[in-house]
């Protein structure tokens, strides 16, 4: 309608002299007259030239006094010919009466006694309404009361759009529809040699392509995984989500009556729901320091029971990838190592702003002769300030597998308080040497979350919103890079 409109008016006129007068008499919205210009435009049916005029409009402010009249005139008539009291004029005008006042007494309408308000003339006219009323309809008004207005923000300005049109080279009183695609009917029948093809626009924008983005925890754990190259590090191989209640728990001398061994902290499986084959020498040594002991230790003196070592589980912590790589290691000539790893975990757990039942655990160890505590201080001080942690501060913890042990807490400056980052020890002598290692061999270890820090580098509070279903796509396109303080 919109395009038969403008290529008529064309046939028997020379020019539109303005899009928005042309879409008033028509009755046609002036977008739309707009979008059929610009297309007739882009095929040379038309030539159009821009049209740019500045208009008033009222604000939230001028189109409530265009409606209920201005605050003077409103308070004004709020004053009997007999007056007020002050107080009384408030509480009945009180959303307009600082403004109506000043208004009103500036015009000389009203005077303001100590405790009355007296009218000084009998009738006012609402200039300032009927001045909005008219911009409104679009009427003009003198630059002396646009001014006023502007200066009471009761208006401000728009910008308006449009375009006068005259005939363009291909101009033709209805569009004659061009194919865009040469299909097979079109050889077949022959008709391709009469048919009009639509010309090609070599300037035009194609789709936006769809690359893949990086997520904020991809790019965290790079800058990690730098860091422990950079060190001197070694990968473990971290591929077994599926792990042996073995291997994640008694070869790290935790007692098989620990509460994280509980089904309401871990996920077991039902298929497979134990494993097939553990190597059995092993096995009887960890099941011995288990029982009573060995290695200067008395164990826990309970009845160990292979079947619980057997149970498959969702690897509650990569720990259980440390605990493989030094069994391996003490089956040969032992040689020093350093091993990380950085890969997801399962913890049967309710879901909150800070936990979920999956996240990723960074993992680093050093096996080596003559290791300490200092050792492991000294190592945390080097690793964390490359994270750009340096205030760090240590704790006195418990676990199964680790004597000593240390919580690791570093000074957030934005927070502007101490807070947790991660967990350390020395693997206890019960865990090592039944695998076989010298028995002057320590193993100094710490760990933490990946999602945490990430979570501090981007600003995220909650970690639903940076892992799992419910992540705003937006924020993996268009999250920036991450920089360490290394």
């Amino acid at each position: 309608m919109a395009e038969e409109a403008v290529l008529g008016y064309l046939e028997k006129n020379e020019e539109i002299l303005d899009s928005g007068k042309f879409a008033e008499e028509k009755g046609i919205s002036h977008d739309e007259i707009v979008n059929v210009i610009k297309s007739l435009n882009g095929f040379r049916l038309l030539d159009a030239q821009d049209i740019k005029k500045e208009r008033w409009v009222l604000t939230q402010e001028g189109e409530s006094y265009a409606k209920d009249g201005s605050p003077e005139v409103q308070l004004f008539l709020a004053v009997p010919p007999e007056g007020i009291t002050r107080e009384d004029l408030q509480k009945l005008k009180p959303s307009i009466y600082k403004i109506g006042t000043q208004q009103a007494i500036k015009n000389k309408w009203i005077e303001m006694g100590k405790l009355q308000v007296s009218r000084k003339v009998d009738h006012v006219d609402d200039k300032v309404r009927d001045f909005l009323i008219q911009i409104q309809n679009g009427e003009a008004i003198g630059s002396d009361d646009i001014d006023a207005l502007k200066r009471r923000k009761l208006i401000s300005s728009q910008m308006w759009k449009g375009y006068s049109v005259k005939k363009g080279p291909k101009y033709t009183p209805k569009r004659k529809k061009v194919a865009t695609d040469l299909t097979r009917e079109n050889l077949l029948r022959g008709d391709w040699k009469e048919i009009e093809f639509k010309e090609y626009n070599f300037l035009a924008k194609g789709q936006p392509t769809e690359g893949g983005c990086l997520h904020p925890l991809l790019k965290v754990r790079r800058q990690i995984q730098m860091i422990f190259l950079q060190m001197g590090f070694e990968e473990m191989p971290t591929n077994n989500f599926v792990e042996s209640s073995f291997w994640n728990f008694d070869a790290l001398f935790q007692p098989q009556q620990h509460p994280a061994r509980d089904s309401h902290d871990t996920f077991f499986l039902k298929e497979p729901s134990t494993t097939r084959t553990l190597p059995e020498d092993y096995v009887e040594r960890v099941k011995q320091v288990h029982e009573s002991g060995g290695y200067g230790s008395r164990g826990y003196g309970y009845e160990w029971k292979r079947e619980e070592a057997n149970k498959n589980l969702l690897r509650t912590h990569t720990t259980a990838v440390s605990s493989r790589m030094l069994y391996a290691l003490a089956q040969g000539t032992f040689a020093p190592k350093s091993y990380y790893s950085i890969d997801r975990v399962f913890r049967n757990e309710a879901v909150d702003r800070t936990h979920l039942a999956e996240f990723h655990q960074i993992e680093g160890l050093i096996c080596d002769r003559g290791l300490t505590l200092g050792h492991l201080i000294g190592v945390l001080h080097d690793f964390f300030s490359r994270l750009g942690m340096s205030k760090l501060k240590f704790k006195p913890a418990y676990n199964p597998y680790t004597e000593p042990s240390m919580e690791i807490f570093s000074y957030h400056e934005g927070l502007q308080k101490w807070v947790e980052i991660g967990n350390s020890g020395m693997f206890r002598p019960e865990m090592l040497l039944p695998m076989g290692l010298p028995e002057d061999v320590q193993v100094i270890a710490w760990g933490l979350s990946l999602e945490r820090p990430t979570m501090i580098l981007y600003g995220i509070d909650n970690i639903r919103d940076l892992f799992g279903h419910k992540v705003d796509l937006s924020l993996i396109k268009r999250n920036p890079l991450c920089r360490l303080g290394i």
